[in-house]
Parts: C-alpha cells; sequence; structure tokens
C-alpha cells in the first residue's frame, strides 16, 4: 500500500466514531440527576426497613404516651441519658422482643467522662416498661457484657413489675436477670436510679446493685399501697410505705435526692469515685490543694470542745475534720439519712481516692449500734472489693447497750462490723481522734484487727472502759472514801442537833455537804484516772499507737501514709478466704 492510501480516511468510520465528551457536574447515582430513574429495588426496601428497626425504639412510644410521661413529672429514659452524657448512645440488643419494639428496655453502652459504662433503662412509655422473659435474656446478657468488659453499671429503673400477659415468661426474666447480676456484684460498682413506681421484682433487682438513689415522688417496695390495704386492711400513703423518706433512713437507698434530674447528676459525681471494675484502682484526680496545708480549723475545733465545761464528752461532728482534710473540702457522703452516729464517705486526698468510716460524737455520742454497724460493714466491704483505701476516724464510747438494742441482734450487727474490719485488704488507717473505749476499739481497725498505721491525736483518750473504770481501777480507795462521806453526814446531823438545829433540817444540810465532799474527791479519782490510763501514753508504750499527730498536720500525715501505702498496693480482685458473714 503507498502513501497516499495510508492516509486516505474512509468517510464510514468518521461517521461511526463517538461524540466528545462534555463535562457535567451533575451525579449519575443521584435520584434527582438527568439520568432516568430506576425502580426501587429490594437492596433499597432493606435498607429501609433497616431504618425505620434502627428508629423504632426511639418514636415507638409514640407522642401521646410521652405527653403522658412528661405530666407524671417524668423523663423518658431518652432524656434520661441525655442527663447523663451529652454523647449518643450505643445501643445494644436494641430490637428484642415479639415485635420488635426494643420490649420496653433499652440497653446501651455510655461514655461519660471518657469511661465506658453499660446502662439499662426501662422506657415506661412501651408497656409500663414490664418485662418478660426476652427483656430478662436482654438484661442477663447485658450485665454479662459488663462483667467481662470490665464496665461499671447504671440502671435506669421504671417498671410496672412483670408483663401479666407473658405469664411465667415474666418471672422467668426477672430470675435470670438476679443471677446474672448477682455474678457480676463484687466484679464492676453499679448505681440504680429508682424512677415512677417499682414493686415486686422491679425493687429486687436493684437493690442487687452497689448503690441505690431515690429522688422525690418515687416508690419501690415488696408491694403497693393498694396490696397492702387489700391484704392487712391497712391504709397507708405510697410515700409512707416506700418513699425516699423510708428508704433512706432503713438504707435500702443509699442516697434521696428532690428529683430526677438530681439522681442522674450525682449517679455522674458518684460514678466519679469508683473504679471501673474490681481490677483497677478508682480513678486519680489532679488538684491544686497543696498535700501540706496545715489544718488549723481542726486544731480550733478541739481546742474549743476540749476547753468548754462539758470538756471530752462535748459532742464533736466528725464531717467537720472530714472536709478539711479532703482535698478542696470536697467529700461524697453515703446514706447520710441512716445512723448519723457514723459517717460513711468517699473522698480525695493529694487526688486519691479513700473511703472514711468515722464516729460522730455529735449524735448519740458516737455510740455504734445496730443501725450503724451495718452501715459500716456495707460500706467497708464495698471498698475492700474495689480497691479503696480507707481512713477510719475513731471518737466513742463504745457500742450502745440496752434491751432494745440486744433484741435487734447488736452482737450479730457488732460481729457484721468485725468480719468485714478483718477481711480488709486495702490500705487502711486508724486516726483516734478523743475516746476510743472497750468493745468499740478492740474492733475498730486497731493493729491487732489489721491496720496499716494507727495515728492519734493528743485529745485521745484509749482505755477498756470511759470514767466509769474508775470505779474498777480504784475500788479499795472509794470504799473508803464514801465510808468516810456516810460518817461525815453521821457526824454533821450529830453537830448540828448540838447547836439546836431542827431534825429535819440537820438531816438536809448534813447530807448535801457529805455529797457534795463526796463529789469532789470524786472528780478527782476521774482526773487521776484520765491522767494515768484514759490517754494515748499507755498505747504508746505497748505499741498500739504508731505517732501522735498534731491537729494542723492531719491532712499532710494521713497524705503521706496513704501515698507509701497505695505505693505498695497492687490493686487486684478480693482472692482471699471466703469466710461465713452475716
Amino acid at each position: 500500500m503507498d502513501l497516499l492510501s495510508t492516509s486516505h480516511v474512509d468517510r464510514n468510520d468518521v461517521a461511526t466514531r463517538p461524540s466528545a465528551l462534555v463535562p457535567s457536574l451533575d451525579d449519575p447515582l443521584d435520584e434527582g440527576s438527568s439520568e432516568v430513574a430506576t425502580p426501587a429495588s429490594t437492596y433499597d426496601a432493606a435498607l429501609r426497613e433497616a431504618e425505620e428497626l434502627r428508629r423504632r425504639p426511639h418514636v415507638s412510644a409514640g407522642v401521646e404516651n410521652i405527653i403522658r410521661q412528661h405530666s407524671k413529672g417524668r423523663m423518658t429514659v431518652w432524656e434520661r441519658i441525655r442527663v447523663l452524657t451529652p454523647e449518643p448512645p450505643r445501643v445494644v440488643f436494641e430490637n428484642w422482643g415479639p415485635n420488635l419494639d426494643g420490649a420496653s428496655l433499652v440497653t446501651a453502652i455510655l461514655r461519660i467522662g471518657r469511661r465506658d459504662v453499660a446502662l439499662y433503662g426501662h422506657d415506661f412509655t412501651v408497656r409500663a416498661g414490664s418485662m418478660d422473659a426476652t427483656n430478662g435474656r436482654k438484661l442477663a446478657r447485658l450485665f454479662q457484657l459488663a462483667g467481662e468488659r470490665g464496665l461499671p453499671l447504671i440502671g435506669l429503673n421504671d417498671s410496672a413489675g412483670a408483663y401479666v400477659p407473658a405469664g411465667v415468661g415474666g418471672l422467668d426474666g426477672y430470675a435470670e436477670a438476679f443471677a446474672a447480676l448477682r455474678k457480676i456484684s463484687g466484679v464492676v460498682p453499679s448505681i440504680m436510679c429508682m424512677f415512677g413506681f417499682n414493686a415486686g421484682g422491679g425493687s429486687y433487682l436493684p437493690r442487687q446493685g452497689s448503690f441505690v438513689i431515690q429522688p422525690g415522688g418515687t416508690f419501690f417496695g415488696l408491694t403497693g399501697a393498694a396490696v397492702v390495704k387489700s391484704v392487712l386492711g391497712e391504709v397507708v400513703s405510697p410515700d409512707d410505705l416506700g418513699g425516699p423518706r423510708v428508704h433512706g433512713a432503713s438504707g435500702v437507698a443509699d442516697l434521696t435526692v428532690p428529683d430526677e434530674v438530681g439522681a442522674l447528676r450525682t449517679t455522674v459525681r458518684l460514678l466519679s469515685y469508683l473504679p471501673d471494675n474490681s481490677r483497677e484502682s478508682p480513678p486519680f484526680q489532679r488538684t491544686s490543694d497543696p498535700l501540706d496545708r496545715e489544718t488549723t480549723e481542726i486544731d480550733t475545733l478541739l481546742r474549743r470542745a476540749i476547753s468548754s465545761p462539758t470538756g471530752y464528752s462535748t459532742p464533736l461532728e466528725i464531717s467537720i475534720l472530714i472536709q478539711r482534710i479532703c482535698d478542696h473540702g470536697d467529700y461524697f457522703e453515703v446514706q447520710p439519712l441512716r445512723a448519723r452516729n457514723t459517717i460513711t464517705a468517699f473522698g480525695r486526698v493529694g487526688g486519691r481516692v479513700v473511703g472514711f468510716v468515722a464516729n460522730n460524737s455529735a449524735v448519740a455520742s458516737g455510740q455504734i449500734d445496730v443501725a450503724a454497724a451495718y452501715k459500716n460493714a456495707r460500706f467497708i466491704r464495698f471498698c475492700n472489693l474495689f480497691n479503696i483505701p480507707l481512713i477510719f476516724m475513731e471518737d466513742t464510747t463504745g457500742f450502745l447497750p440496752g434491751r432494745e438494742q440486744e433484741a435487734m441482734g447488736i452482737v450479730q450487727a457488732g460481729r457484721a462490723m468485725l468480719d468485714a474490719i478483718i477481711d480488709v485488704r486495702t490500705p487502711r488507717i486508724l486516726l483516734l481522734v478523743r475516746n476510743a473505749f472497750g468493745g468499740a476499739y478492740a474492733s475498730f481497725n486497731n493493729y491487732a484487727t489489721g491496720a496499716d498505721v494507727v495515728l492519734a491525736l493528743p485529745t485521745t483518750r484509749v482505755a477498756v472502759m470511759g470514767p466509769a473504770g474508775k470505779e474498777f481501777v480504784y475500788k479499795d480507795e472509794l470504799r473508803k472514801v464514801r465510808a468516810q462521806a456516810s460518817a461525815r453526814e453521821k457526824a454533821g446531823v450529830k453537830e448540828r442537833l448540838g447547836r439546836g438545829v431542827d431534825e429535819a433540817k440537820a438531816k438536809a444540810e448534813a447530807r448535801d455537804e457529805a455529797a457534795a465532799w463526796l463529789k469532789a474527791r470524786e472528780a478527782e479519782f476521774n482526773a487521776r484516772y484520765e491522767r494515768e490510763l484514759m490517754n494515748p501514753r499507755e498505747g504508746l508504750s505497748l505499741g498500739s499507737i504508731s505517732r501522735l499527730v498534731m491537729p494542723w498536720e492531719l491532712r499532710s500525715v494521713l497524705a503521706e501514709n496513704l501515698e507509701f501505702l497505695l505505693r505498695h498496693y497492687q490493686p487486684g480482685p478480693f482472692v482471699g478466704v471466703q469466710r461465713e458473714f452475716h
């Protein structure tokens, strides 16, 4: 073929070439583009159905039920979650149940303060938040997840109880949840908020948790007021039967607050003191409060108390000492409405979480009664399980005696507290503030029961008994003094009769004179007993006290000892012998 022929172009070839491409900003996959829309595919239908199922737990209640919930002064479960954290929840097991409606129970993982937290919440707007077998399985899976991953648990309880149409399935659901929650007890901490009206299983399940918070205007209990009336004929209001005032005083509710928002905010604050699980230490929080800050206010308080006419018997509000020791005076009291003769609280010293167990002599001389012993025992056991060091502050005249306390089981309650103290494995310090007498001292975290450090203020009085102990120590001398008082009274009567004084008047004057003389002599014995036995000297000589601490250096000394003890403590689950206990 020649050159002329190779340069020749066929007209038919030119006609079949494609035309030049024209640039366009239209998305050919966009339904609104100029391209012809294709009919909806099976894939599109599946996507739409999936999105509907994802939204169903949020919208299945309907506007009317949400308005009804709001009219009662209650939030929906989704609104409660938004108070806990602004971050959207990662819902797990969302569409369980025959109708795929979320089964009236929300289970999710939240992010609260950069921590993962497992959460469940009853959706009262759907089937009154009731429980069936499906819900029980759903809850059990969440509890299992929390235990395996080491996540703290929050429960938002607002349920009418078992779903009656589900028959025995509702009871099975509760039983499965009971068992699963019990298995993670001591593995992860749990905080339960009580909203609305909860009875039966709706009360038992959350009370398995570490802490229960109850707002005002709510009820939970074994049965409602209507059942009590029908069975016992007793008319009682829900508030008097199972309201915050009742449960706060008994300790069934650890904390009571005015409203739902208060309960949720308190939950977040309490969580800040708790570790994620029993394998970890509580969260450290940096502080600008100097460790060597002087606690001069404690010095002033003790000076005024001891210098008052009532002296060592002057009531002393121990929470003031706790406040001055803690970083910036901030602490979190647990069960504040129950047994105020003892204080249990979380605080931070140098950024480290610590549990305080303190006798409060401002109430009933700080004597330990049944309620105080159980309150202490429960708090001590929690701290022991979750690697929280303890500071015991002692100022008590002993266990409360009496027929009523014996009938209520003070021996058993005291044993429960003693057992809890002996089993403690976390770092622990005893601070002797003032009075430490008898069995109360022997069972309140001294060296013999396992204390790491025992410190004492100069105001400490350690003895087998209080001032009444002089009757045993100086028995013979007191017998002689009282015989002398009797002889003085007789001599006084005789002397007055000799001066012609009326017999009745002579006896009265002689009796009063002898009594005043005897009171002065007994006061001398009291002072001698305090000087010889009711002071820190004997404790120091026997090694029962490691050192004396001045009131103004209390924070720095406690912080110094805590840091040392925690440097040599390895957090981990409790693996000791599981002894019998109440």
